[in-house]
């Protein structure tokens, strides 16, 4: 990170702003502006996008234990204001190189009489948005806190188009239905969970979340007369207390993401610039690609000598399957609520005598390992996380002798304090011994996969397992995920259900389920969501020689850049994302019908090859059918699609260099 200083902006401010205790900065391009002022001593702020204001008089301040509330009678000390560049590698994202201005205001907040505290307010604008985060540096008499509540509030101005989904309260794996509303119909004290994404007058858009989320509780929004608030979680066995520090300490960043087109807030790497860099020195043995997960299809297996089950043939016969088709891992999961590992909980849930250090009698874990690496093929857990957690340290080590790449961690269900010390702690030992980790039943991303690029992909969000206990995943939850969810980062979804069905003839089926939208609705997932370890989850009898299936062993699941060259809330998307000089684009539309133009002037001069998945013309009776084209494209062409209700469409393009 380097940065610099803007001395006509100190300059310009200094003398003029502090006789009115207000400090403002602007976004290098000049359209966004944060103001903070300690008027009457109550420090507050205030947001304009385009001379609009979108946040307005919005109060900050924090209350410690015995009711300490800092906030009141407060001056504003000296005002350092910079500026700086974000210019960083990502080894797995939306893109791989960042190169991104700042501006930033350190505004320290002191306290006129009482115990004359000290908390900073650390500032940064960029074109797409603005963090923000109270900073506790060391001074006298003032040496650890018990924070009680953080009252940092958002006072939206008018009443924009809020998509937010409802928690039901602290203990929750964020799987949620997204809602559309005013946000004057929001109930009071009603939790919400970040990203969520409030609409203004004029077509601007802002998405509220957190970054840098370490060493703190997690945060959602409640709504109280009618301005939101921060809302903390609770350290677990009490209420009261949300965090306990050691000065220095700092919160993560509040976040507000912001443009006049929603495409990007989906483009930004705001999160991510506002995280710490990289800790992990060598990152060789890191490697992004698909996965088997043959929990979601139920397990399946066709007539064979051998049982499914925990044992070596059932995982040899995915193992197979992946190396014939270039899928890079293989995940050991169990079989019919049975874990791979000694459990004597019920089903997948730990009991007192659980082992993950100890495969089931009969599931030889090296033998497995030793295979699949002459078929090519790297070998992941599916792990509770109870279970693993109380011996991490030595699952680690030998999960590395076997010679596992790494695992998803399930069940996780907090965002509280000491769950998310708890994440960080595994994913640094996990790093120590080259393990990759996928989080699910876990809290959105916040920018960590820039410190701990293990950290592949995190769920927190509903998808479509529901399609297997019948609450159905339909193609307008699916576009509002690239508008919420996914604006914190990469998204853990289930994907690659191969048999689509019309609504009126689904049937909920726990093996081999159903999924809504078409075949090419789903390919174009593979597209939409940044994931950067996606599943594959059907059994392989569905897939080969299926139509499509080409495309899912194609897509990569990182890449060098992305655009998003159209884009509705609630109704359709299109994302490119490029990795070298081949180009993806997905695009998907909500349950009806549309429609839609894809402009190609984001790709480079020359001419390319399109290869282009799309749905055939009874897509609703038959969604599974699809109709494969080929044709050249240059940087001035536009693509139109007619999709059908729960449609998508998919592009490869490839330079054409002759």
């Amino acid at each position: 990170m380097k940065k610099y200083l803007l001395l006509p902006v100190l300059l310009g401010c200094v003398n003029t702003l502090f006789a009115q205790k207000k400090v403002s900065i602007e976004s290098p391009d000049n359209k966004i502006q944060f103001t903070f002022s300690a008027v009457s001593g109550r420090p507050e702020y205030a947001i304009q996008y385009q001379k609009t204001i979108l946040i307005n008089h919005s109060s900050i301040g924090l209350t410690f234990i015995d009711n300490d509330f800092f906030g009141y009678n407060i001056k504003t000390g000296h005002v350092l204001i910079t500026g700086g560049t974000d210019d960083y590698v990502l080894p797995e994202g939306k893109t791989s190189k960042v190169y991104d201005h700042y501006s930033e205001a350190l505004i320290p907040m002191l306290e006129r009489a009482g115990k004359m505290r000290t908390v900073n307010l650390r500032v940064r604008v960029f074109n797409d948005g603005v963090g923000f985060r109270y900073e506790f540096p060391q001074q006298k008499n003032w040496n650890n806190y018990m924070l009680t509540d953080e009252h940092t509030s958002f006072r939206l101005s008018g009443n924009p188009t809020s998509r937010v989904a409802f928690l039901e309260n602290f203990t929750t794996s964020h799987e949620h239905r997204y809602n559309l509303m005013p946000l004057n119909a929001i109930a009071n004290d009603t939790l919400m969970d970040m990203p969520a994404l409030f609409e203004f007058p004029g077509n601007i858009f802002m998405g509220i979340t957190e970054a840098n989320l370490v060493d703190y509780a997690g945060m959602s929004l409640i709504k109280r007369n009618g301005i939101l608030f921060s809302q903390l979680s609770p350290l677990p066995g009490q209420k009261v207390i949300k965090v306990k520090a050691i000065l220095p300490h700092h919160t993560p960043w509040r976040v507000m993401m912001i443009s006049d087109r929603v495409g990007a807030l989906i483009e930004s790497n705001i999160l991510t610039n506002l995280s710490e860099p990289c800790k992990i020195q060598d990152l060789g043995w890191l490697h992004p690609g698909k996965a088997s997960f043959h929990w979601w299809n139920g397990d399946v297996l066709p007539d064979t000598s051998f049982e499914a089950g925990v044992n070596f043939n059932f995982n040899k016969y995915y193992i197979d399957f992946c190396a014939r088709n270039h899928i890079e891992f293989h995940t050991i999961i169990g079989n019919r609520g049975v874990a791979w590992y000694q459990n004597d909980g019920i089903e997948y849930q730990p009991g007192p005598n659980t082992d993950v250090t100890k495969p089931r009698p009969g599931l030889d874990i090296q033998a497995l390992c030793d295979y699949a690496k002459t078929k090519g093929v790297g070998i992941r857990f599916w792990v509770h996380w109870q279970a693993l957690y109380p011996k991490l340290d030595t699952a680690f080590a030998l999960f590395q002798k076997w010679g596992i790449t790494g695992m998803m961690v399930d069940f996780l269900d907090r965002d509280d304090q000491e769950m998310v010390n708890i994440q960080e702690e595994i994913l640094q030992k996990a790093a120590a011994h080259h393990l990759e980790i996928q989080f699910h039943g876990a809290f959105k991303p916040t920018g960590l996969s820039r410190t701990y690029p293990n950290e592949s992909t995190r769920e927190g969000t509903l998808n479509y397992e529901n399609d297997k206990w019948g609450n159905l995943i339909t193609p307008d939850d699916d576009i509002e995920i690239p508008f919420t969810r996914l604006l914190a980062g990469p998204t853990d979804y289930h994907l690659g259900g191969f048999r689509a069905m019309p609504s009126t003839n689904f049937k909920t089926q726990v093996t081999r389920p159903h999924v809504l939208g078409t075949r090419c609705h789903m390919l174009a997932m593979y597209v939409i969501l940044e994931n950067h370890l996606s599943m594959v989850c059907d059994y392989p009898e569905a897939y080969e020689g299926a139509d499509g299936f080409d495309f899912i062993r194609d897509v990569p699941t990182v890449w060098d850049s992305t655009v998003v060259p159209g884009a509705a809330t609630g109704q359709w998307v299109a994302i490119a994302r490029r990795k070298g000089t081949d180009w993806y684009i997905g695009t998907i539309t909500n349950s009806t019908s549309r429609t839609i133009t894809i402009p190609l002037n984001f790709l480079a001069a020359g001419k390319y090859n399109a290869t282009i998945y799309k749905d055939g013309p009874n897509a609703v009776n038959n969604p599974n059918f699809l109709i494969i084209e080929n044709k050249f494209v240059t940087a001035s062409d536009k693509l139109e699609f007619n999709l059908p209700s729960g449609g998508g469409a998919v592009i490869k393009l490839n330079i054409n260099n002759k």
